[in-house]
């Protein structure tokens, strides 16, 4: 039974670095206070109208082909990652095929939407279909845009000083040499606590959920009684109260992700049959700076142990471990046969890790 390895890596964030300073300007905030609390310093923004989630990502994965020293033609199946999709539907994976040039060769493209851990549940897909035979070069890429969705206004600041854009992708290929391969995947997730962590709206739920769960702060109050037909998915009342963006109770997120990053990472490394002396590097997922510093020291990691970026970037959702493991092997981070952990949580509740012998 074949592995799959990573034989190509790429990322590519936009040009427009936009400061805890600048942020000051459209609400009241501090870099300061956005600093203590996360960690970021800056974000990448797109240029509005001329880049997208897809054209982030098709940058990413140019570079990813070219790493891999493939013909972008080899590929048999697209996985894409995102929680900020170009359209609501088709996918992000055909639009990629497309702006890749590749649409001819009619290869399957899925879109994941598994938010933070979409790379993950990605990789974890990816890795199944190339140990059971069906594809044998898959592009898996991770592409975020968030700084067009999002509430510049002291409102929304909780939120929006968290995200940035950008996009990371990896070339996976079969291999039978397991010193190279991707060695375990763990996913796993809880639904009890889905809109504490949540883009609710537009949608199709009509507030079903929000007042069988007692969610406070969403007033449902469509005009249904002179709206004989739809009215439920996106109406004006949602702009006018500005429920279109979203949703995040930071306390919860933080408490659930300290607990289940280190068990997700030591289930991967058992199922590898590794333990933490073992690992190299790990990569977790860039939500908060905060987090990963409490991760490192509840597991006893070196701070060169870990790989962290987000002061840079911001919280890039799917894109973030991508663009960091990218990033980290351009720095001499990770090398040839070092044991590479990657871990992620987010909205969901989702969370995964994955182990591999880094291989290029």
């Amino acid at each position: 039974m074949p592995y799959s390895t990573i034989t190509g890596i790429g990322h590519y964030v936009p040009k427009n670095v936009v400061t805890n300073q600048d942020l000051t300007e459209v609400m009241e905030t501090s870099d300061e206070w956005i600093r203590e609390r996360t960690g970021i310093e800056e974000r990448r923004y797109i240029d509005r109208t001329k880049e997208t989630t897809t054209t982030l990502a098709l940058e990413a994965s140019l570079r990813a082909i070219a790493d891999a020293g493939i013909d972008k033609e080899e590929i048999d199946f697209i996985v894409f990652a995102t929680l900020s999709p170009d359209y609501y539907f088709p996918g992000s994976g055909v639009l990629l095929q497309r702006e890749l040039g590749i649409a001819k060769t009619e290869i399957a493209a899925l879109d994941i939407r598994a938010q933070c851990s979409g790379f993950l549940y990605g990789l974890s897909t990816a890795d199944q279909f190339i140990r059971s035979g069906m594809y044998k070069k898959i592009l898996l890429v991770g592409a975020e845009v968030h700084s067009v969705g999002l509430d510049f206004t002291t409102r929304g600041r909780g939120v929006s000083v968290i995200f940035g854009d950008g996009a990371g992708a990896v070339i996976l290929e079969a291999t039978e040499d397991k010193d190279k391969a991707v060695l375990a995947t763990k996913m796993h997730s809880d639904g009890t606590y889905a809109e504490k962590l949540s883009y609710m709206y537009p949608g199709a739920h009509g507030g079903y959920f929000i007042e069988k769960y007692g969610l406070e702060g969403f007033d449902v109050d469509y005009d249904l009684d002179n709206n004989p037909y739809g009215g439920v998915f996106f109406n004006q009342d949602m702009l006018d109260k500005g429920r279109v963006y979203p949703h995040m109770e930071g306390q919860a997120v933080f408490k659930m992700a300290v607990r289940k990053f280190p068990e997700v990472i030591q289930e991967a490394l058992h199922a590898a049959g590794l333990t933490v002396e073992d690992l190299d590097l790990l990569v977790p997922h860039q939500a908060n700076l905060r987090i990963n510093q409490f991760v490192q020291h509840s597991m006893q990691l070196k701070p060169e142990q870990v790989y962290n970026n987000i002061m840079r970037y911001g919280n890039t959702t799917a894109a973030s471990i991508p663009l960091a493991l990218s990033e980290a092997r351009d720095e001499g981070r990770v090398k040839k046969g070092d044991v590479v952990a990657l871990a992620a949580f987010g909205a969901g509740f989702t969370w995964a890790a994955a182990v591999l012998k880094w291989g290029i």
